[in-house]
């Protein structure tokens, strides 16, 4: 779907590579620059499989490595020579490093008139934070997510996934990448985009930021009707396991009413902390077990609360082959979480697992035209680090 694209990827840890893996899932060429000396801690993350982080050989599956010092010359002029057949860059570096190694846009754009470059960061190129570090939990407290992400007077959850990296950095720099393509499709014009990962969360404030914007109704802690205000919520089993309630809608709230043998006219009188308190006491009657047998017709929006190697085997997430075996480098494949786009035009080809540091360091040079004693005086020099050190023959 994508095989036009030809994306340089400057990211590492989580947002830029997630976003990366979309584009290279989708069909896109992406080539990994890194740093040979500079530690990278998704590849660091436990457990090691084949001498990698099973993490980074996910994020990273279908993707080429190549090595560069940035610190060298040498390395600017093959990032140079990239651009001129590379025409999209993703950089997650903080504001001014990009300008100051003199791969920033201007000047990459003066090589490739119809480059797009999108430049991810916590907080953007602008504004009293721009050279702020920070991380997901930063970005969604900044937002105003963490806020009333909690239990009344608790402290604010830490959240299961990485809402600001994914949701907000990596889903939104795919989609302003691929809105720039349409655009120089339409245009002939390359751009410059700024993504900042605690706009992205702050937008992701949908239902409840408008009602302050609007009316200056704050949205509070277990006080609205999707954070624990509501019988929306999760509820312990017997067993000490727990329930998904999501029966919002007048049907299913009456089939939850129905199961759990309640009367439903508390909800209809709007009494819904004794309606919630109700469910409380009704679900801690039966296990686990027993309850996913009375809601087993699935028409309450009832579910179990699973663990990821249960989510892993649950009946839908296989029909939709939501987990698939990628081709390692000896022969194996290991399983991973697959591309949740599903397309009548494309099916995802998922190449190979994430790869060694400047793995294809040597390829992508000849690719580029270098030959063999070029390449050996670039080793000799030290402009792709360590991890290329044997010279070609």
């Amino acid at each position: 779907m994508l095989q036009s694209l030809r994306v340089l990827d400057f990211s590492k840890l989580l947002p830029g590579p997630y976003g990366t893996m979309i584009l290279s899932d989708l069909g896109a060429e992406v080539l990994h620059v890194e740093s040979p000396d500079l530690p990278d801690f998704i590849r660091e993350i436990p457990p090691i499989e084949g001498g990698d982080s099973a993490v980074h050989q996910h994020l990273n599956r279908s993707k080429q490595s190549i090595s560069l010092n940035l610190k060298k010359q040498e390395a600017i002029e093959i990032v140079k020579a990239l651009v001129q057949d590379f025409d999209i860059i993703l950089e997650q570096l903080r504001p001014g490093v990009m300008e100051r190694l003199g791969l920033d846009y201007d000047t990459l754009k003066a090589v490739n008139p119809k480059l797009i470059y999108c430049s991810l960061t916590g907080y953007g190129q602008t504004g009293p934070y721009r050279e702020r570090p920070g991380h997901d939990n930063n970005y969604l407290s900044i937002a105003g997510i963490a806020g009333y992400s909690a239990r009344k007077n608790q402290s604010p959850v830490p959240m299961g996934v990485q809402i600001a990296d994914i949701a907000g950095g990596s889903l939104h720099s795919v989609i302003a990448i691929l809105s720039a393509v349409i655009h120089r499709e339409q245009t002939g014009e390359g751009q410059y985009v700024d993504l900042s990962m605690t706009d992205a969360s702050f937008a992701l404030n949908a239902m409840f930021g408008p009602g302050y914007l609007s009316s200056g109704v704050e949205p509070q802690p277990e006080e609205t009707e999707l954070n624990g205000g509501t019988f929306y919520d999760y509820y312990e089993t017997k067993d000490g396991r727990y329930l998904s309630v999501g029966s919002i809608e007048l049907p299913f709230q009456q089939k939850l009413c129905e199961v759990l043998e309640i009367p439903y006219k508390l909800a209809e009188q709007k009494e819904i902390h004794l309606f919630k308190l109700m469910i409380k006491e009704k679900i801690l009657e039966k296990t686990y077990a027993e309850w996913l047998e009375c809601f087993q017709d699935g028409t309450a929006c009832v579910e179990p609360v699973l663990t990821f190697s249960e989510a892993a085997q649950h009946p839908q997430i296989q029909a939709r082959n939501m987990v698939v075996n990628v081709p390692k480098g000896d022969g194996t494949t290991q399983k991973q979480i697959a591309s949740p786009i599903k397309s009548t035009a494309y099916e995802q080809a998922y190449n190979y697992v994430g790869g060694e540091r400047g793995a294809d360091t040597i390829e992508v040079l000849k690719d580029i035209g270098l030959n063999t004693e070029e390449i050996n005086r670039l080793i000799d020099k030290n402009v792709f680090g360590g991890v290329v050190n044997k010279k070609v023959d």
